[in-house]
């Protein structure tokens, strides 16, 4: 098999076009053609049944293809590790992340690692919804829960224990449950990941008084303080006001699902420097805060 032959072939496939291919390989359609025909023949095997509309892979083919990309891989990764003997991290680093962590954490994260790599330059966008980084061009989507999709890398970052609090107005006005059993009745902001029937304990079935439902932690945090009713809050972002008495932590025995906040990328194969450095130096200083921070003491960051 000649790598010429493989490089093709593997292009072909990918772009799902004889026409897209050629133009990317800066050669002619017809000798796209023609190369993948000969290939064939040599093979004895059809490796993809054409239409006027759509390529398809043959069994074989799709084997055919799985080898060779790997074959690609290794060569591409190869030449990428010779030529970063000699480099720092540069050029363009694309996040994604979740508003709060974004506001909290990572713009003085990604501002020392700058500082650190003047090289770097970076497009940030914080969203509550998941991104997947394959398909919108992302180097690095930092989401909460492990994506969907199973060829996607996902680093587990930190976990962050969640709280029910109240402000002192709403429970001068409902009262403040003793037990979990007391629950019932009373009034829930909840999260997307939170039943919207019942209160989100881990092992318990209580019914709820939906009054908010929102996807940003902030918001509830903020109706919980206006006194819209209970919430169960990341520490993170309910440590301050608990502290100064604006919410009260109520049950602390109560278990709630522990939230899990990951950076999801392509693949660890060919991973570009830049995007290796940073998640080495997010992991760091997640791992400092964690201990020297009490703001984030409810953060538990994992090895990787």
């Amino acid at each position: 098999m000649g790598l010429d032959d493989a490089l093709i072939f593997t292009r072909v496939v990918e772009c799902h076009s004889f026409t897209q291919a050629a133009q990317s390989l800066s050669m002619q359609k017809s000798t796209v053609s023609r190369r993948i025909a000969l290939l064939e023949e040599r093979l004895g095997v059809r490796l993809l049944n054409r239409t006027t509309r759509k390529l398809r892979l043959t069994e074989v083919g799709q084997a055919y293809y799985e080898r060779c990309r790997q074959i690609m891989l290794d060569f591409a990764e190869a030449e990428q590790a010779v030529m970063q003997l000699q480099q720092e991290p540069s050029g363009l680093l694309r996040i994604t992340a979740p508003i709060e962590f974004g506001q909290f954490f990572l713009g003085s994260v990604l501002g020392h690692f700058m500082r650190q790599y003047p090289q770097i330059s970076a497009e940030v966008e914080l969203t509550s919804r998941d991104v997947d980084p394959l398909e919108e061009g992302v180097d690095i989507a930092i989401q909460v829960g492990q994506p969907r999709d199973s060829t996607l890398i996902a680093r587990k970052l930190l976990e962050s224990r969640r709280r029910l609090c109240a402000s002192p107005e709403y429970l001068a006005q409902h009262g403040a449950p003793r037990s979990i059993e007391e629950l019932v009745g009373h009034r829930a902001i909840l999260l997307p990941q939170d039943s919207p029937r019942y209160w989100p304990l881990v092992g318990e079935q209580v019914s709820c008084q939906r009054v908010l439902s929102c996807n940003n932690i902030t918001l509830a945090r903020e109706a919980a303080l206006a006194g819209a009713g209970i919430a169960g809050l990341p520490v993170m972002i309910s440590e301050e006001a608990l502290g100064n008495g604006r919410l009260v932590e109520l049950l602390p025995d109560a278990r709630l699902p522990v939230g899990e906040l990951y950076a999801v990328y392509p693949s660890r194969r060919f991973q570009a420097m830049k995007v290796k450095a940073f998640l080495d130096f997010l992991m760091s200083s997640l791992r400092q805060t964690a201990l020297l921070e009490p703001a984030v003491a409810g953060l538990i960051t994992s090895r990787p």
